[in-house]
């Protein structure tokens, strides 16, 4: 499969795809994730990036002042394995070569130890801990990558 730029067609199943693919942390991650909250026009502001013609695949880049903020990476459970998260990754770094940003940049929470350690396969290293409004502990990791 070959990524593309997701057209605003694609948006309702893109947002399917990542409402499926983060089903798995229902009752483990503490607060809920934020696709909860997440609209199809929330999508439609973003820069998408999507595998398969239906959506199997799927990333949401937000430029910052220093970095690629790489969100709601999401592979369907019957594409995992086959590389295309490290796929969305590589478009994520050129994307961001483009933008002369130096360092790509996400997310995951503290209860998510795959998702932790197949960033850090993927070269990415913990920048901090940080707690979501209301908590008094650390409820997620930011991890960077340089280019």
């Amino acid at each position: 499969m070959i990524p593309r730029r997701a057209a605003p067609a694609d948006l309702p199943a893109t947002l399917a795809l990542i409402q499926t693919a983060f089903a798995f942390m229902e009752g483990r991650i503490d607060p809920p994730s934020s696709m909860h909250r997440l609209t199809v026009d929330d999508l439609a502001k973003s820069e998408v990036w999507v595998m398969g013609l239906l959506p199997l695949a799927c990333i949401v880049l937000t430029p910052k002042a220093d970095a690629l903020y790489l969100g709601k990476l999401a592979v369907a459970l019957s594409e995992r394995g086959k590389g295309h998260a490290c796929t969305l990754i590589d478009i994520a770094e050129a994307r961001a070569r483009e933008l002369g940003l130096p360092t790509l940049e996400l997310q995951t929470r503290i209860e998510l130890l795959e998702n932790q350690r197949l960033f850090e396969a993927m070269g990415f290293t913990e920048l901090a801990r940080t707690a979501h409004e209301g908590y008094d502990h650390p409820t997620s990791i930011t991890y960077r990558r340089p280019l």
